[in-house]
């Protein structure tokens, strides 16, 4: 989360501020620290409240603004991530007032899920590092098995050591972002630092020489990204799965396995379309074995010349997402490093890895300001971030899919395009969408 949010401020803006950034990751680790071993109820309490203001904070700004997001499903999920966010942060805020369970027990199903669904991607797609991945996975379950079993402490105590590694965590990252700020040349970007690198989808990130030109707060002709999601582009789909089907891969009655497309484009400038050169038997057995991110996977790949060609090759894309708010100049040298070499690897080089690399390039500090702490505040309060995030993070797991490189895309557009969003505009958009969904209802009856 912390990643993302310093991405898209920009590495300048906290250049001559990494002292701050190391100071602020100390501190934040000393809290941990602290909490941890039990130190100050009352410090565990402020920490606990802050987290809480923050969560229900950003829910409360982007519950009126989910009712003007455009699609019914889009608008959905937007209102679901607003209320969850409300509702964890309000859940927060009660405590020590609420039981420990009722806290503990949301918190402990959390982790063991994610913490299984960690280990088996570890497990299937054998990226790099997957050994440190199945151990965080066994970590997290482990945590949520001492919450339930309210061992070595009971649930409130257990509560609080939680937060207190989150915080941790976050504080230790703060402090290696400011070490590494103090290395990196002006000309790079900042995804050229170590910690986004854990996957080397980022070995084209952009190092510009010269003056930048003008910055640019919203361009003539967006940047757009095609996705083809799974289901739509297989042939007669079997049963439907909703969220398999969405984000990994679709089954035909045939068998055969249908992972979708992502593409980029910048009109007639650019387009971003990795295939492999030759057509990958997507049988469900073979499919299971072409997961492993090794190289052992690597085929050639080829380049699309244009979404016209494609289409008419296969068929359009199902869904697309414009950008208005992004640097052409860093896009185009992101492009310029990748098409050197078309190798295609279906888990660690494919199109959608391209496509969710290149939005990272062609976003970085487009939110800078000269009040970079006010902005990292605001973002640490949306909901997009930690949404964003968490795709990031299901990402660099398992691999980018065309279902991840769409609701990544969406939650970018709404955090560059519109930064300041407006509380009066949003609950207009809110009270409107209410009046249509009774007015819909009456009339189904």
């Amino acid at each position: 989360m912390l990643k993302l949010a310093f991405l898209l401020i920009g590495a300048h803006a906290f250049r001559t501020r990494r002292y701050a950034v190391m100071v602020a990751g100390v501190v934040l680790m000393l809290v941990a620290l602290a909490m941890a071993a039990g130190v100050s109820e009352g410090l565990t309490h402020a920490a606990t409240l802050a987290l809480g203001l923050v969560l229900s904070g950003g829910g409360a700004i982007a519950l009126p603004m989910a009712a003007a997001t455009a699609g019914v499903a889009a608008r959905r999920f937007a209102l679901a991530r607003a209320v969850a966010a409300l509702s964890a942060g309000g859940l927060l805020m009660a405590f020590p007032w609420v039981g420990g369970w009722t806290l503990a027990l949301p918190l402990a199903l959390i982790l063991l899920a994610d913490g299984a669904n960690r280990l088996a991607a570890a497990l299937v797609f054998r990226v790099r590092g997957w050994v440190y991945l199945v151990g965080l996975g066994a970590a997290e379950m482990a945590t949520g098995a001492m919450l339930v079993t309210e061992w070595p402490w009971s649930a409130v105590r257990n509560l609080p050591v939680c937060i207190a590694i989150f915080i941790g965590l976050s504080g230790w990252l703060l402090l290696r972002l400011g070490m590494l700020l103090g290395d990196l040349e002006d000309e790079a970007a900042i995804l050229n630092l170590p910690i986004f690198s854990s996957r080397g989808w980022y070995e084209h990130a952009p190092v510009l020489v010269g003056d930048d030109p003008a910055p640019v707060a919203r361009h003539e002709r967006p940047l757009t990204v095609r996705v083809w999601t799974p289901v739509a582009s297989a042939a007669a789909p079997a049963d439907r799965r909703v969220v398999i089907d969405r984000y990994v891969a679709a089954v035909d009655r045939n068998g055969t396995v249908s992972t979708g497309h992502s593409a980029l484009e910048l009109g007639s400038e650019l387009y971003i379309s990795h295939y492999p050169g030759v057509e990958m038997d997507r049988s469900s057995v073979d499919f299971v074995t072409a997961l492993r991110s090794g190289a052992e996977n690597n085929i050639p790949g080829r380049f699309l010349p244009d979404y016209a060609t494609e289409s008419a090759q296969w068929c359009p894309a199902d869904a697309r997402v414009d950008l208005w708010n992004y640097d052409r100049r860093r896009l185009l040298a992101f492009w310029a490093g990748y098409r050197q070499d078309s190798t295609y690897n279906l888990t660690n080089r494919n199109c959608s890895v391209v496509v969710a690399a290149a939005l990272d390039a062609a976003l970085e500090g487009r939110l800078a300001t000269p009040h970079p702490w006010w902005r990292l505040l605001r973002l640490l309060m949306d909901p997009d971030l930690w949404a964003a995030a968490l795709i990031r993070s299901r990402a660099n797991a398992m691999s980018w899919t065309p279902g991840f490189v769409l609701d990544y895309a969406a939650a970018l557009s709404r955090m560059v395009d519109r930064p300041s969003r407006s509380w009066s505009e949003g609950l207009e958009s809110l009270r409107g969408w209410f009046k249509s969904a009774i007015r819909g209802r009456q009339a189904s009856r």
